[in-house]
């Protein structure tokens, strides 16, 4: 290795880096973001619900019936 060698760190790291040094509470927030829409107890009930009222898939789907 050269003596002088440096680790390589791309734009896009960089960028993260620098935006992580402006803004400290970003992953904070991304994490209350996320915790909206994504990260919910899930209902036991509504889930039997959607699982029994799913239609069986016939073998190969564009064959009519007949």
């Amino acid at each position: 290795m050269p003596l002088f060698w440096k680790p390589y760190k791309s734009d896009i790291s960089t960028f993260i880096d620098s935006l992580k040094e402006k803004k400290p509470t970003l992953e904070a927030e991304q994490r209350q973001g996320r915790g909206l829409l994504w990260d919910r107890p899930i209902d036991a009930d509504r889930q039997a619900e959607y699982r029994a009222s799913r239609v069986p898939q016939q073998p190969y789907v564009y064959q009519t019936k007949r």
